[in-house]
């Protein structure tokens, strides 16, 4: 049996940008995705924890250290700029090694969107 289960989370990070006039997806800056065992083009779902909107999308790599967390096109119009969002992946795996299997779950700093060290 397969199932599917949590495999990265970048939780509480803040949107830094909402680019309506983008062809679609999310801009994530390189090094949360390095830290988060993400990777571009990678499915992800979007919580917004000041609306409460959840929304999926894929994953631009942002530059290195800029702290950017951009969402593109569409899904622009359903957050705001400064918002919280928890940013999650997951990976169908057999369920004996779903048992085993530790998610990658970084907790960068809100304020700038870098990781606490």
């Amino acid at each position: 049996m397969m199932i599917e289960v949590l495999k990265s989370k970048i939780h509480r990070v803040r949107v830094t940008q909402a680019n309506l006039n983008y062809v679609g997806s999310i801009t994530i800056d390189e090094d949360l995705l390095d830290a988060a065992n993400m990777i571009e083009g990678e499915k992800v779902q979007i919580l917004d924890i000041n609306n409460g909107e959840r929304l999926e999308t894929y994953i631009i790599k942002g530059e290195r250290g800029s702290g950017c967390v951009c969402l593109n096109g569409a899904a622009a119009r359903k957050v705001q700029v400064d918002d919280l969002v928890i940013i999650v992946s997951y990976a169908l795996m057999d369920f004996e090694e779903a048992k085993q299997f530790k998610p990658s779950v970084i907790f960068p700093d809100s304020a700038t969107n870098h990781l606490v060290k």
